[in-house]
């Protein structure tokens, strides 16, 4: 058996979509599809229900689902004692999370998790070890299923009910520690004014000439600028820099789109799966993006960049606009384990629910 069919099997059980995870292992669909069978022919039973759509599996599928994490996991614990990497182990912990909380929310968060280390007294009145940590930086999806394979200890991701986190609450324990804002966003038109100004891309509205964040909102054709975004135009067209179709962000600025009030004029010009690279492409002037405000803090401060539906802005004020979660994961069932590791890792989540609690209540 090929360690690979077991990594498989586990990304199918998170995604219940063959394509899905064919994409997400970097093979193609039928070679991902014979590796399953393989998986299969080699257990001498059938673990998916090829009857019904969308998948499923057996209940021999579902029985071998923990074991198949229990095994991955024991796997590479063998692999981390055999390199010499047991001691250190014991001090660090794995966090995998997306790219913009990893610049953004992350780094503070940590710090103030690692001062409570420090300053709280241990039950056993002996000292809390150090906090080391090594960050995977992945995308929504491939930072859970990490946590699901058991490639890390800690999850940190966003959540939001158009599209939630399928992870069983019976296996996996949640903790929300704060909220990430998201809107609409371009550079100004002329000098950057610190707090606000006139942006350089208005958001069109189609068939209207109408375009929302332009100066004087509400009254056709006025302050739009010279550009793509042009003004006075039924049928124009902003300039739109997007997120690539598997970045959750991505995600949510399709929501956002799907449920505006009135259809938007937009015109993608540029695509990636990173908030900083969106957000360099905007500060140039190049379109409008859908950005964390956690990303854009200081840029909004210096007026660099202006936020398009802002409070008072007009009809369309703070409607094109959503809320996410950041929710913090950690394996139960891994949890129960009584290494030192494990004990550091609940002393850690210990202290993230108390500082949750308390940022809640405020």
């Amino acid at each position: 058996m090929d360690l690979k069919w077991l990594e498989d099997f586990v990304s199918l059980a998170e995604t219940r979509s063959f394509s899905r995870s064919a994409e997400l292992r970097h093979v193609t669909q039928p070679a991902f599809s014979r590796r399953i069978q393989a998986l299969e022919a080699w257990l001498g039973t059938e673990l998916i229900d090829r009857s019904v759509y969308p998948t499923r599996f057996t209940q021999a599928g579902q029985v071998f689902h923990e074991q198949a994490l229990t095994l991955l996991s024991q796997m590479r614990e063998t692999r981390a004692l055999l390199r010499g990497q047991a001691g250190a182990a014991n001090t660090t912990i794995e966090f995998a999370l997306p790219h913009t909380l990893s610049l953004t929310f992350f780094p503070r968060w940590l710090q103030r998790i690692a001062a409570r280390l420090e300053t709280a007294s241990a039950p056993d009145a002996l000292s809390v070890p150090a906090l080391n940590t090594r960050l995977r930086a992945l995308n929504v999806h491939d930072a859970l299923l990490s946590l699901v394979e058991g490639g890390c200890d800690l999850v940190m991701g966003y959540h939001h009910p158009s599209h939630p986190v399928m992870l069983d609450p019976a296996r996996y324990d949640m903790a929300v520690l704060g909220r990430e804002t998201m809107s609409p966003f371009s550079a100004p038109l002329g000098e950057p004014v610190p707090g606000g100004g006139e942006p350089r891309h208005a958001l069109p509205i189609i068939g209207n000439s109408e375009k929302i964040g332009a100066a004087g909102q509400g009254a056709a054709g006025v302050g739009a600028t010279a550009t793509a975004s042009g003004s006075g135009n039924a049928n124009a067209r902003a300039p739109f820099l997007a997120y690539t179709l598997n970045a959750y962000l991505g995600r949510m600025t399709a929501y956002i789109i799907a449920n505006t009030p009135v259809p938007l004029g937009l015109e993608k010009v540029y695509e990636t799966d990173m908030a900083e690279g969106l957000k360099a492409m905007t500060t140039a002037g190049h379109g409008i993006a859908f950005l964390p405000h956690s990303a854009v803090a200081d840029e909004l401060l210096s007026g660099r960049l202006v936020r398009l539906d802002a409070p008072g802005s007009g009809p369309y004020a703070e409607k094109l606009t959503i809320s996410m979660e950041i929710r913090l994961y950690r394996d139960r069932l891994a949890a129960q384990n009584s290494d030192a590791h494990q004990a550091l890792i609940s002393r850690v989540w210990e202290v993230a629910l108390a500082e949750a609690a308390e940022v809640s209540a405020r």
